[in-house]
């Protein structure tokens, strides 16, 4: 089945867009937020969230020479 798009399913596909990226940048606050109040509350500090993201994009980054089969 191919269906050339139409001026309304671009349209549809922007708004798709904005939508999404409204509630990225929601989410976005939410966490920074908690991580500043568990900072201020001294829960956690600076460099522990530092690490922890680090160690966590290690884990999640595939890596090129061992590629997942």
């Amino acid at each position: 089945m191919n269906r050339i798009p139409s001026h309304f399913d671009e349209i549809n596909m922007i708004g798709k867009l904005a939508d999404l990226k409204e509630s990225h940048y929601h989410q976005s606050l939410v966490l920074s937020s908690l991580i500043q109040v568990l900072i201020d509350k001294g829960l956690i500090t600076a460099q522990e969230i530092h690490l922890k993201s680090q160690e966590l994009d290690s884990a999640l980054t595939p890596n090129p020479i061992h590629p997942i089969s």
